[in-house]
């Protein structure tokens, strides 16, 4: 499990900040500073190496001849009702599947979770679901979908008032701070994770699954 997590917990840092580009609350990178506007709608992802999974027959095997299924996860799209002191936000998907050996009708039925994460690392709320394929006799594609959902509390979602006026203060020339880029305070930069929420959508896979997908 060790390395399940130390890899989740860098794919979903690397997605961090990437919210929904409507009024309501600021979207900041380090090093540009104020680029966009955002809400608080969690940011709708794939992580790295989860979108994708391979399986075998026999399932100890990695050879090409022993490859039976492959999928990938593909067209999220993702609503959200920001209205409310919750934040509700819901994702759809596909996942497109092809078989090697098309003898015969087949039912594949693949796990997926859904996890809402805090701050780029921090695991909130996790789901898991199943979509189900069906091939049909002599072919070798089929096609399936899930869906995702995540509430968020409003407020924490929402950066401190003092911490937006730190960001967004005009600084003249000549002031003390006024070449300081306000993203490189630990205390605005800890605000900013605390802030940001992300619903993140991927194959539940097994240590060797994600291993696989990795190194591949």
């Amino acid at each position: 499990m060790k390395f399940h997590k130390a890899l989740f917990a860098v794919v979903a840092a690397a997605s961090a900040l990437a919210g929904c580009n409507r009024a309501g609350d600021l979207v900041i990178e380090e090093g540009v500073g104020i680029t966009a506007l955002r809400t608080v709608c969690p940011a709708v992802g794939v992580p790295d190496f989860t979108g994708n999974v391979t399986l075998f027959n026999p399932a100890t095997a990695r050879t090409l001849d022993a490859l039976d299924v492959t999928a990938t996860i593909t067209n999220v799209r993702s609503t959200c009702d920001d209205s409310g002191a919750e934040v509700f936000s819901t994702a759809t998907f596909d996942v497109l599947a092809q078989r090697r050996n098309t003898q015969g009708a087949r039912t594949v039925t693949l796990p997926y979770y859904s996890s809402v994460v805090r701050g780029g690392n921090a695991v909130v709320a996790k789901r898991l679901g199943t979509v189900t394929l069906q091939f049909a006799d002599g072919e070798e594609r089929a096609r399936g979908s899930g869906t995702a959902g995540a509430v968020v509390n409003r407020a924490a979602a929402t950066l401190p008032a003092d911490v937006r006026e730190r960001i967004t203060r005009r600084r003249r020339a000549g002031q003390d701070d006024a070449a300081i880029d306000p993203l490189t305070d630990p205390e605005v930069r800890a605000a900013l994770a605390r802030a940001s929420f992300e619903l993140l959508i991927g194959f539940q896979l097994s240590e060797e699954q994600l291993a696989y997908n990795a190194t591949r």
